[in-house]
């Protein structure tokens, strides 16, 4: 493992976002991809609604995904040169492994839908601390894929969204730390309005 688990503190101060098209084999087995989805899934949820799927995207399926990719991406904009057809096969053949998270609203429940919302973005994020913990690196992507009607359907359909996918794979390189946010710049202390 890549990563300082001593303790879970050291270990989340540790995650940081891989980006997919530097993320090399060995990605996880069936069994640590089954534990970290697990894990995944034990986020905050307003109700009991799993407002959130899980799509495993095998291997030997990402030839197909390329090909839908083309294909939708094309149906959407016939002009489209060499250079963007090239980068959606590259986006579906990014790092050994790869999970599409939807957001999958129960819009006949009572629990607001941004809750709902809120809950498949942090099961996400579990799945990207899974991963880390486990001594991988994940990446989560959106771009015009997951805004693509053509593409949630190979993935479910509406009222469902693709909420993004997540690569997960070996570090090729060194991973470099990304700026962060002052903690006075995001911190605050709430201090009741004057009467």
């Amino acid at each position: 493992m890549f990563n300082d688990t001593s303790s879970p503190l050291a270990l989340l101060k540790t995650r940081r976002s891989g980006k997919p098209r530097e993320l090399i084999a060995p990605g996880p087995d069936d069994a640590q991809l089954r534990t970290m989805l697990e894990i995944a899934s034990r986020t905050p949820d307003h109700g009991k609604l799993f407002p959130w799927r899980f799509v495993i995207v095998r291997p030997d399926q990402r030839d197909a995904l390329a090909a839908l990719l083309e294909s939708a991406y094309l149906a959407e904009k016939p002009e489209a040169g060499k250079l963007e057809i090239a980068a959606m096969h590259e986006f579906a053949h990014q790092a050994p492994c790869l999970v599409v998270v939807l957001y999958s609203p129960k819009p006949e429940s009572h629990i607001p839908l941004w809750e709902q919302e809120l809950s498949a973005g942090a099961a996400a994020m579990n799945l990207l601390h899974a991963a880390h913990a486990s001594g991988f690196a994940g990446g989560w992507l959106t771009a015009w894929p997951a805004y693509s009607n053509a593409v949630r359907d190979a993935f479910g359909s509406a009222p469902e969204k693709i909420a993004g996918f997540v690569f997960i794979g070996t570090p090729g390189k060194e991973m470099s730390e990304r700026p962060r946010p002052d903690y006075e710049a995001v911190v605050s202390t709430w201090q009741p309005p004057q009467a």
